[in-house]
């Protein structure tokens, strides 16, 4: 399976790359910005593509050739205002949605914010509902899509070192999680068929990662 990141330079994305990288029978596509990010990826092996989310549909789709899945997990970042949230976390996302379907790749992953209902957006600090929002409507326009979409809710993400030990449920309390966990939670998932079509939030816990993910129906 040959699994497109997109965002493959953020924290979670590089440690997904990584992951699938060593994992036999998967080959990660890293989807970056900038040629000064090629040789990390190529470095491990993986396949890389120079495209932005601000580009449009068709020159995104081309990131899509010989990609078996795709997982997004760009975002604009907590240093940019709510211009670059709606333009990389709705409008990018949407547009890898529309390209995904353009190029009939049919297995998207999407990362998302911990709780993305229309009452977390009006009980959001000003400066987070934009982002909020922009998630949002990015995960309903996946779950009208069509495709084999999985929709994962982390908690609050940490940089500590992942424990393989977490919660996943549709609906669980708020708390922590370390990227290296969510990545992880993120290679399961789309080698597990069983996850298409839902959608669940995770934090730290007691169950190992396969467990948690093998236990979704």
């Amino acid at each position: 399976m040959n699994v497109l990141v997109v965002g493959a330079n953020g924290k979670i994305g590089k440690q997904l790359v990584k992951k699938i990288q060593e994992t036999e029978g998967l080959t990660a596509k890293a989807m970056i910005r900038k040629a000064e990010q090629v040789s990390y990826f190529e470095d491990m092996g993986a396949k890389t593509i120079i495209v932005d989310l601000e580009d449009d549909v068709n020159t995104i789709t081309k990131a899509f050739d010989d990609v078996d899945a795709v997982v997004f997990t760009a975002g604009s970042g907590p240093s940019t205002g709510p211009d670059k949230t709606m333009l990389i976390d709705l409008d990018g996302a949407v547009k890898t949605i529309e390209a995904a379907k353009q190029a009939n790749v049919k297995r998207f992953v999407m990362v998302s914010s911990f709780d993305t209902t229309r009452q977390a957006i009006q009980e959001a600090p000003a400066s987070f509902s934009p982002y909020v929002a922009a998630k949002h409507y990015a995960d309903i326009w996946l779950r009208d899509s069509g495709l084999n979409y999985t929709i994962v809710h982390p908690g609050m993400l940490t940089n500590d070192e992942g424990t393989g030990q977490v919660q996943i449920a549709e609906k669980v309390e708020p708390n922590k999680v370390p990227r290296e966990d969510v990545a992880e939670v993120l290679l399961q998932t789309v080698q597990t068929d069983a996850t298409i079509g839902k959608a669940f939030q995770v934090i730290s816990g007691n169950t190992s990662i396969k467990e948690a993910i093998d236990s979704i129906k």
